[in-house]
């Protein structure tokens, strides 16, 4: 491992470009943006029975996925595939959208299979090996990366932060998974962890649910719909994998020293525009 503590310009640019993938405007105004109102009008259409029922689907999802689309890759490296995997969620939430929520219980866990296989697909592109029980586990990881609880505030859920709340069960999981794998029972560690990324996904599932539900939308919406929900996730597991690793090669302490550079940097841009701004309005 290079030791060094600072990044070359061409790892610089790969952080920051992964940083700004993990800091996309939220998966909710992009639908909001996508069909031209507030997700509340699709959020009062849903019932108040399937809202309750939509963290169990997350979690069972969840356990199902990660079995499931590794079995379905090979290992060995190669360049990823987006454009397979946003196509075959077209056609997934082209049923939900047909269906309206009868068929978002059976969309989710299939669409969920894909966004797992599509994460992986990018992992395995950016050096990973996705046979490794770590790996899945970081490929879990980007569903709870992907957007923030209700109860989250700016200090909880940024990236850093996330991956620090998630670590030690993951690192439990890890062992747990490499001894026993998913097939085995009573994994405590592991249950715990689908449990937090499901309070995280079930958000996603229901702003998109919602927006599949606005009044107008219907089956083409819902694949495009979809579409912007597996390309949601393929940023993500972009940004996060990347961070991996450069992780691996500088250390995970220099790469997050890095990132608050950037952040510093970012938070220097933005005052001086607001400060422009108001000597501007004046």
């Amino acid at each position: 491992m290079n030791n060094s503590s600072l990044l070359t310009d061409t790892d610089l640019r790969a952080l920051a470009e992964a940083r700004a993938l993990l800091e996309r405007p939220s998966l909710a105004a992009r639908l909001s943006s996508f069909i031209g109102s507030p997700l509340e009008k699709g959020m009062a259409r849903l019932p108040a029975s399937w809202r309750g029922k939509v963290g169990a689907l997350a979690h069972d999802a969840l356990m199902k996925a990660m079995d499931t689309a590794a079995r379905t890759l090979q290992p060995a490296p190669r360049e990823a595939s987006p454009r397979l995997h946003k196509l075959l969620g077209s056609v997934s939430g082209a049923g939900g959208g047909a269906f309206g929520v009868a068929g978002l219980t059976v969309e989710i866990p299939l669409s969920t299979v894909l966004i797992m296989r599509a994460i992986l697909d990018i992992a395995r592109g950016e050096g990973e090996d996705i046979s490794d029980a770590r790996v899945r586990l970081a490929a879990l990881e980007v569903f709870a990366l992907g957007g923030n609880a209700s109860s989250d505030d700016a200090a909880e859920s940024g990236y850093y932060a996330v991956r620090a709340a998630l670590a030690g069960t993951v690192s439990e999981a890890a062992r747990h998974f490499a001894q026993k794998g998913l097939s085995s029972e009573g994994a405590p560690a592991l249950a715990r962890l689908i449990t937090m990324v499901a309070a995280r996904y079930k958000v996603q599932l229901t702003q998109k649910a919602a927006g599949m539900l606005v009044p107008g939308i219907g089956a083409a919406a819902g694949a495009t719909i979809n579409l912007m929900f597996m390309d949601h996730f393929q940023d993500v597991s972009r940004g996060h994998f990347t961070v991996r690793r450069l992780e691996r090669h500088y250390g995970r302490d220099a790469v997050h020293a890095a990132w608050r550079r950037l952040e510093a940097e970012d938070a220097r841009v933005h005052e001086a525009r607001r400060a422009f701004h108001t000597r501007s309005s004046r």
